[in-house]
């Protein structure tokens, strides 16, 4: 079986032809033994082949089995790796997919601010180039009364300044005034309209009225000085009510009330009672004294913080109280007493709110004549440069043609 067959033999047709060799020998014997023996030779020589046959069935069967298992061991470590592959690579995919997009927002960042500061780069290099024209403009086309000018707008600024925060009247039309005549020194009659407005300004300031506060919070500390020594009123009683004397009758008669009136008589040499109906004021205490004295001076101090504050109706209230307590507690028959409240009188006369203007119409005149200026001399100037611009242009092909008509006549 072994020998006629070409095809490559199996672990089972192998164990065939290693066991070839016994059967022939047994094959020889049987051939030399006699013919009686051949067919138990025969007989046994079956039956091994079939337990050969059988055994080599089993183990290809166990050889196959065990190849197919271990190829499906295989096969699913294959997938495992496969699949633990794939989770890399997607792994490997989101980071990689993370990382651009982190890569590419700082990079729009860092574009972005780039593009910032280049943008404020130019906005500041536009400001600084516009200052330095208006620079330019103010050096150029100065001219020699300019001075006069400026300093008629500082003195303008410092007026509006002492009249809205200081309050100060006087200085602010004494410095409106000096503004006139700086005005008034340029001689220009374009100026005109801005002289009239400062008239203007310069007789309302003169309108408001003047207010000596500090002659007056003086007169409010001289007061304050003089409660310690008001005398205090004493114990006010009302009028007793008028007594009917009588007097005896010559009527015997009358011997009852004629003695009963003697004896009256006889007692008020001794004994007198008279009747009083109405509210008596008590005398004050010490403490109650001091009590009055420190009320009535920080009524009189908030009355010298609200001239101040120029606030009318704290100042009136203030002075009004202070006045009632002192008619009330001090003795108004003492000529001190008299002299304080006449000088309380006066000075709640006093009106402490003044209305300011609100605005000066010197200030936008006055700015928009010196912007309306400087715009005229920075335009001149970018006309100047316009023109250099252009004349330089028109020079340069001059020059070509000349440097081409040279070098055509050496050539020549």
């Amino acid at each position: 079986m072994t020998k006629n067959n070409n095809k490559p033999q199996t672990a089972e047709e192998t164990e065939l032809v290693s066991s070839s060799p016994a059967i022939e020998k047994e094959q020889k014997k049987t051939e030399q033994t006699p013919p009686q023996s051949t067919t138990k030779t025969d007989a046994s020589v079956d039956k091994k082949s079939r337990r050969l046959g059988t055994v080599a069935i089993i183990i290809s069967i166990l050889l196959s089995g065990g190849t197919f298992l271990a190829s499906q061991q295989q096969t699913t470590q294959q997938q495992i790796k496969i699949a633990q592959l794939e989770q890399q690579l997607k792994a490997a995919d989101s980071t990689f997919d993370a990382k651009l997009v982190t890569a590419e927002q700082r990079i729009t960042d860092k574009a972005d601010e780039i593009v910032r500061k280049a943008t404020v780069l130019m906005q500041q290099q536009d400001k600084s180039i516009a200052s330095l024209q208006l620079a330019i403009a103010d050096v150029q086309g100065r001219r020699p009364n300019d001075w006069l000018l400026a300093e008629a707008d500082y003195l303008v600024k410092m007026a509006g300044r002492k009249l809205w925060l200081e309050h100060d009247v006087v200085s602010a039309t004494r410095l409106m005034e000096n503004a006139d005549q700086r005005i008034s020194a340029l001689n220009d009659p374009s100026l005109t309209p801005l002289r009239r407005a400062m008239a203007n300004d310069i007789a309302t300031l003169k309108a408001i009225p003047l207010i000596d506060r500090d002659g007056l919070v003086l007169k409010l500390n001289s007061l304050e000085q003089q409660i310690n020594q008001l005398p205090l009123a004493s114990a006010i009683l009302p009028e007793a009510n008028a007594i009917e004397k009588k007097e005896v009758s010559t009527n015997i008669n009358d011997w009852q009330s004629n003695l009963m009136q003697s004896l009256d008589d006889f007692a008020g040499h001794f004994i007198t009672y008279r009747v009083r109906e109405g509210n008596v004021i008590p005398l004050l205490s010490p403490e109650q004294h001091f009590y009055l004295t420190e009320n009535i001076k920080g009524k009189l101090l908030l009355a010298s913080k609200a001239l101040y504050r120029e606030q009318s109706e704290v100042y009136a209230t203030a002075l009004e109280s202070a006045k009632l307590w002192s008619s009330q507690y001090f003795q108004q028959d003492d000529p001190a007493v008299k002299s304080f409240m006449a000088q309380l009188d006066s000075l709640a006369k006093f009106k402490v709110d003044v209305r300011y203007p609100q605005k000066l119409k010197t200030q936008a005149l006055l700015s928009d004549f010196i912007s309306e200026r400087l715009r005229r001399n920075v335009q001149s100037i970018g006309e100047t440069q316009v023109k250099t611009e252009s004349a330089k242009k028109a020079l340069v092909p001059e020059k070509q043609a000349s440097v081409e008509n040279t070098t055509e006549g050496d050539k020549s």
